[in-house]
């Protein structure tokens, strides 16, 4: 029998072209949904004008049709990574979100969130529209904001975060977490919430760089070792920490190149400025083909985590893209992280975030050399994610009330 169709809202704070983890998530998902969904269904896709980086302009039309899905994009004020201006930020998100479907009905409500907001959203939103809701979450919010907060203003909001969480997670039909680490944490709080762990993976573009790499031999006569860094330059990274320390210590045998933009990065310049640091090269936000090509020339991957608790549990994305070009992999990370990356990437060497000392060490654990990981493309290959995650989410759609 065939399907019904599905009226579907995917929320999503980001999207393509936005140069982020959570643009990377959805723009793929999304798209797979719009492959698998019975045929007549409508997919409406909410997101902002693209925002994650100032120094990264994309904009876009605010109305899009593509692939079966209609995109529209809400225009944010220019802003910060401070927390009142993502606050701000967001109420204009929500204001608008809220705006676009008052006079639209939906049979599933998927929104995929970092920050919690956007999954308290989607459940306000699916509980005023009598629709399923399919959450993706991509961190715990609650146990992050109680360690990055000082904890005069923690000990205020972290209540309110977590009533919040409550909230959406309660509400939900199924709750989908990004990280196995953060197993424990969520059924623990929600004991009789249905839970699936569809990770982040390896994206097209990074499978097909993939089939291009040879294993090559150990290069010691290098004047230098080239080592790089792409992402997010805030308080969950830490490299304002690590790098400079490292940077120093490690000169001139070892040439640092830092890609991204954050709440961290004015923090990251003073500190190079203070111990007078020439080894380390600021980049700014670069498209996906900018940064393959920047990936090629690299000798390592560098992926760091700040000294929390809280990051103990996540898994971040960065691991599977540098894991899939084959370079040797050197990672400041800890718990669920640590033994993800140390049990599945061959040529990786972990230490202790903000460990200057344990960070050479790993680094003179590393052959540096390429490593092709066929093994480990095949078992995170993002479509393969995508399309059994896509499948689940039109099931909980079609499922009877």
């Amino acid at each position: 029998m065939a399907q019904r169709p599905l009226r579907i809202l995917f929320l999503t704070f980001y999207y393509r072209p936005d140069l982020c983890a959570g643009s990377f998530r959805a723009t793929p998902l999304a798209n797979e949904l719009a492959r698998v969904v019975p045929a007549g269904s409508s997919i409406d896709v909410i997101t902002t004008q693209p925002n994650r980086y100032q120094s990264f302009d994309a904009g876009c039309d605010a109305v899009q049709h593509e692939h079966g899905i209609s995109i529209y994009r809400i225009p944010l004020p220019r802003h910060q990574s401070g927390m009142v201006d993502q606050s701000k930020a967001f109420g204009v998100y929500a204001k608008g979100v809220l705006a676009r479907v008052a006079q639209r009905e939906y049979d599933l409500v998927f929104a995929t969130s970092s920050r919690l907001m956007t999954a308290a959203l989607g459940a306000w939103v699916a509980r005023r529209k009598r629709a399923k809701l399919y959450l993706d979450i991509r961190d715990i919010f609650v146990d992050t904001i109680g360690e990055v907060l000082p904890p005069s203003v923690a000990w205020l909001v972290k209540p309110v975060f977590s009533a919040t969480e409550r909230f959406a997670v309660s509400a939900a039909d199924r709750v989908n977490l990004v990280s196995a680490g953060f197993a424990d944490y969520f059924r623990g709080r929600y004991p009789t919430q249905r839970f699936s762990f569809y990770t982040n993976g390896v994206d097209d573009e990074f499978v097909a760089s993939a089939s291009d790499i040879v294993a090559s031999v150990e290069q010691q006569t290098q004047p230098s070792v080239r080592v790089l860094y792409a992402g997010n330059l805030g308080d969950g990274q830490g490299l304002h920490s690590i790098v400079p320390a490292l940077a120093q210590r490690l000169a001139p045998r070892v040439s640092f190149q830092i890609v991204g933009d954050g709440g961290r990065k004015r923090d990251l310049e003073a500190e190079l400025a203070r111990r007078g640091v020439s080894n380390v090269e600021l980049s700014a936000p670069m498209n996906r083909s900018e940064l393959l090509a920047a990936y090629r020339r690299a000798d390592v991957l560098f992926v760091h985590l700040n000294n929390l608790d809280a990051f103990k549990k996540v898994l971040p994305s960065k691991v599977f893209e540098y894991a899939a070009l084959g370079k040797p992999v050197w990672a400041g990370v800890a718990g669920f992280a640590a033994e993800f990356v140390r049990t599945e990437i061959a040529n990786a060497a972990v230490f202790p975030p903000c460990d200057v000392e344990a960070a050479i060490r790993a680094f003179d654990s590393l052959r540096l050399a390429d490593t092709p990981r066929p093994g480990f493309i095949a078992k995170y290959a993002r479509t393969n994610i995508n399309s059994a995650m896509a499948n689940e989410i039109i099931a909980v759609g079609a499922a009877a009330s």
